[in-house]
């Protein structure tokens, strides 16, 4: 699952900020979101994108990356206000939860998810989701946009997406097999740095949200 060698032989470095998209009701009600769901950020989501914001518009960020899901383009529009160059792409859409999306939990369907998580955290990752995505199609359609950003003159990026869809970009930057995305949590407004030297990345930030006063 990782990145071709080939693919990145024209880059020296590179630092990518990776952050997910602010909260909505859909997450503070603890209703299934994903792809199909294009919710607006709530009250408490404007106030962690204005947070965001302030901490780092001074970062010189070349270029914007967001999915097609409006939260994602809420949650950085400060800095697209500063006149940065953006680009959206579905390929960082969140993953597809099918059936699930806009149903609140229940026991039967967290039983459900904790079975899907464990099929794919023992590296069954071609599993689908009962109407949706399986983590193999998430990074399939990632591919082109990660080809896209690493290929590109750009020296730093600034990317917002959602929660799953993080965690396998992140395989995927990172080397590693998909059966291992659980090991990156994802917070609103939660941060990531990485930095590129050389053919490889290495992360630097993860999940940082001491930029929303929180540790």
């Amino acid at each position: 699952m990782s990145i071709e060698p080939k693919s990145i032989q024209k880059l020296t470095s590179k630092k990518i900020y990776i952050v997910r998209h602010g909260q909505t009701n859909y997450n503070e009600l603890g209703i299934v979101q994903g792809r199909g769901i294009d919710a607006s950020l709530n009250e408490a989501g404007r106030k962690q994108a204005a947070l965001f914001f302030e901490a780092y518009k001074d970062v010189p960020f070349d270029r914007v990356y967001v999915s097609t899901l409006q939260r994602t383009r809420e949650s950085v529009q400060g800095f697209l206000d500063m006149g940065i160059p953006f680009e959206v792409h579905e390929g960082l859409d969140e993953i597809s939860w099918g059936h699930h999306e806009g149903q609140e939990a229940n026991p039967g369907r967290n039983a459900y998810f904790r079975s899907l998580v464990e099929q794919w955290n023992r590296g069954k990752t071609n599993v689908k989701i009962e109407g949706g995505e399986s983590p193999e199609d998430v990074a399939l359609r990632q591919r082109p946009v990660i080809e896209k950003i690493i290929n590109s003159q750009d020296d730093t990026v600034l990317i917002c997406m959602h929660g799953r869809a993080i965690r396998i970009f992140l395989c995927q930057l990172l080397g590693l097999p998909l059966s291992s995305m659980d090991r990156f949590g994802h917070s609103n407004l939660g941060l990531y740095i990485l930095n590129y030297y050389n053919g490889h990345f290495g992360l630097f930030l993860a999940n940082s949200t001491h930029h929303l006063g929180k540790n």
